[in-house]
């Protein structure tokens, strides 16, 4: 039996999982990654660091199923999108990349959108300080020397390719989140690589997620016990890859991706672009196919976070506030600890708690949290309604999924449907272990990307839904009293 192995190279770990041919999970690990912050609005990983978790997890997974991954006939990859893998004439990493939640350019995607207003419906998004293209803007100027010496810039994902095959290449739906692509043409983008002083000679080989991009190299393959030709598949960016691991291939089909960021997403057959709206309108990762979505910065970090904050478990934490709560919390929590993309594109943004008296308890600030972030689903749900999208459900993925409790707040919050997945946990990295098929096996999408089996369906509660509404208007409100105080905080009160 042919088994596939996905890997995702995350924000706070690299995942990885093998898939046989039923599409079952026989085994998956995953190594934890670390961020450096160095100065307020900065964001970055070495890119080395990466493969090394990839390598470390390659030898756990070929511990924990030895038999399936000695038959692994193909490797697809998934990974977080728009960070900026600046590599030299021999291929080797400049500098630490510049991660996607990143905040140091906002001033360079303001100029970018003010000289070229006409770009964003083409590149599908507003210029934003997390999309790639700003990075190089900012490095242009930051780090002149850095700048002239780059030959590549690549994806993160795609570092990790670079070592697999030796290939430099990316996919449509990562490339999609550089502000680089004509995303109705699928190809480079001209004007915008030069509107930050690029060529296409600075670009990899553009593919579709389902087609080879490569085989992994015979001292490899050696070296991890596998014969014959391993096939690199193009992959997919993380959502893409969600999107393909829940069956999400077809117009119309909707989710909520909550990971360390969050991202509600619809699939469309037609570019659909409405970046006036804050909405991504981006390539998916299978041809034929784009998306919009609208990306929060912050999803299940902010519970990591204050789980961390209070020196608790996650699991502890939410059973005890699932336990004690029966209404919205009387707490408001602004969940932007690393600024925010939609609906405000705000980078000097940051997390509040609002209404703490004397008899705030552990719970009400982790109930506070879930709510938060799932008030900002409801600005993402109100931003694709602007652009045209309503929602009547959506499936629910990532490392968020697992909790019921937190399903149930949001399916609240946002008046709808939510549909939780067996295995929704697993996400990318099992989308991208489909991809690996899809390339391996040259089989048609419609074959593979079916919706794995319902978990739960859970409906929304009329009265607590009402109950939330008044509470969505307060967060708002919340949120542009203190915008002023912000940027004033962060920029030192200048």
């Amino acid at each position: 039996m042919s088994h596939y192995l996905g890997i995702d190279i995350g924000t706070s770990a690299v995942k990885a999982i093998v898939v046989d041919e039923r599409q079952l999970a026989i085994g998956e690990t995953e190594i934890p990654l670390a961020i450096s912050r160095a100065r307020d609005l900065w964001s970055e990983q070495d890119p080395e660091v990466w493969w090394q978790a990839v390598q470390a997890a390659i030898t756990r997974l070929r511990s924990l199923a030895p038999e399936a991954f000695t038959d692994v006939k193909g490797i697809g990859l998934s990974g977080q999108m728009h960070g900026a893998v600046l590599l030299d004439e021999n291929d080797q990493p400049l500098r630490p990349a510049i991660l996607w939640n990143d905040g140091r350019s906002f001033q360079e995607a303001e100029e970018l959108e003010r000289k070229h207003p006409g770009l964003s419906r083409v590149m599908g998004v507003l210029p934003m300080p997390g999309l790639t293209a700003p990075k190089l803007l900012w490095l242009q100027r930051h780090e002149p020397e850095t700048f002239r010496a780059a030959r590549k810039v690549l994806l993160p994902k795609d570092y990790i390719r670079l070592k697999l095959t030796g290939r430099l290449a990316t996919d449509m739906s990562d490339a999609a989140g550089t502000w680089w692509l004509n995303e109705a043409a699928r190809s480079w983008s001209d004007e915008a690589l030069a509107a930050t002083g690029l060529d296409r000679s600075y670009m990899p080989a553009l593919l579709e997620g389902s087609d080879p991009s490569g085989s992994l190299r015979p001292e490899l393959a050696r070296q991890w016990g596998l014969s014959g030709e391993i096939v690199v598949a193009g992959g997919a960016g993380d959502v893409a890859a969600g999107a393909v691991g829940l069956g999400a291939v077809e117009d119309g089909a909707a989710f909520i991706s909550l990971g360390t960021s969050g991202q509600l997403f619809v699939t469309t057959r037609a570019f659909s672009p409405a970046p006036e709206a804050l909405v991504h309108s981006f390539c998916h990762g299978l041809p034929d196919r784009w998306f919009q979505m609208a990306a929060m910065l912050n999803g299940a970090s902010c519970l990591a976070w204050v789980a961390e904050l209070l020196k608790t478990d996650i699991a502890d934490l939410l059973r005890q506030t699932e336990d004690i709560s029966r209404k919205p919390s009387s707490l408001l929590f602004l969940p932007y600890l690393a600024g925010e993309r939609t609906p405000h594109n705000d980078a000097y943004a940051r997390g509040v708690f609002f209404g703490l008296s004397p008899e705030t308890q552990r719970t009400d600030l982790v109930q506070a949290v879930l709510e938060g972030v799932a008030f900002s689903f409801a600005d993402a749900k109100a931003c694709l309604e602007h652009a045209g999208t309503q929602l009547s459900y959506a499936g629910l993925i990532g490392g968020g999924s697992r909790s019921a409790f937190w399903a149930r707040i949001l399916a609240n919050v946002l008046n709808i449907r939510l549909v939780r997945y067996e295995g929704g946990d697993k996400g990318p990295a099992f989308g991208a272990a489909r991809l690996a098929r899809l390339a391996a096996t040259g089989e048609p999408p419609e074959a593979v990307c079916s919706a794995p089996a319902v978990l739960e369906t859970i409906e929304p509660e009329s009265h607590l839904a009402e109950l939330y509404s008044p509470r969505i208007e307060n967060f708002r409100r919340l949120y542009r009293a203190l915008k002023p105080e912000f940027k004033h905080a962060l920029s030192g009160g200048d």
